[in-house]
């Protein structure tokens, strides 16, 4: 699994933090990472943008962008009101094979979710995923309204006949509703994809160490980590 493209259900479903944590679990497995943000937005040419977090909080790896936009929509809208050239898939395609020649993993986060426009012909990370012939993980929220658009998306995917690798739950709460203590059930029954693993509210705000020391906890072996989803569904079971 040389290139994984990292997609999420929505915005602020926790794609950076998930993105951080599998590139942690791959570096504490001895493995170099890079680390390709597709299309950085909402971020000015000063600030940090995604990538930068991920390093910050998984360790020494390559963090990269293709392209940033300043106002925090979709690419291609944000490309076009910035009145700056929009990212294309194959440039993503092809700067993320460039990464994987020299690292053993590369990690390509999307913006928003799987079919987020990256250009006025539609070019979205479907594409970017097809064009490189790499799996996709999903990261989902666990709460109310997650398993449709959890579907939706590995319905895409299948129907594109790309790898759906997993689902990962990209917030679980310190207090889970009934709705998110079903969903641990529920979200791969609806995906037809293995639950890759759950990663705690808040694990963002924790020190570097200590995110780099816990995220092999909050992933699956798959993902390099040591979470066992169905120990992890008997103990929130409703």
């Amino acid at each position: 699994m040389p290139v994984l493209v990292i997609t999420g259900t929505g915005t602020e479903v926790g794609k950076t933090v998930t993105t951080a944590a599998v590139a942690a679990a791959a570096l504490a497995a001895g493995r170099s990472v890079a680390m390709l943000k597709a299309a950085q937005t909402g971020v000015r040419p000063d600030e940090r943008g995604d990538a930068d977090e991920v390093a910050r909080l998984a360790g020494p790896l390559t963090a990269a962008e293709t392209a940033r936009f300043p106002e925090p929509l979709a690419p291609g809208t944000a490309a076009r009101r910035a009145g700056m050239a929009p990212v294309h898939p194959q440039e993503v395609a092809d700067r993320a094979a460039k990464l994987a020649a020299e690292h053993d993993l590369v990690l390509v986060e999307g913006a928003g979710g799987l079919l987020v426009r990256f250009d006025a012909a539609g070019g979205t990370l479907a594409d970017v995923a097809g064009l490189l012939d790499a799996p996709v993980l999903v990261v989902a929220s666990p709460g109310l309204g997650t398993l449709n658009t959890t579907e939706l998306t590995a319905r895409e995917l299948r129907r594109r006949e790309l790898v759906l690798a997993g689902v990962v739950i990209g917030s679980w709460p310190d207090s889970p509703d009934l709705a998110a203590r079903c969903n641990v059930t529920d979200l791969s029954a609806v995906a037809e994809a293995p639950l890759l693993g759950a990663i705690p509210c808040g694990a963002g705000a924790l020190s570097p160490g200590d995110f780099r020391g816990a995220a092999p906890g909050w992933l699956a072996p798959p993902l390099d980590g040591t979470w066992d989803a169905e120990a992890f569904r008997v103990r929130v079971a409703p």
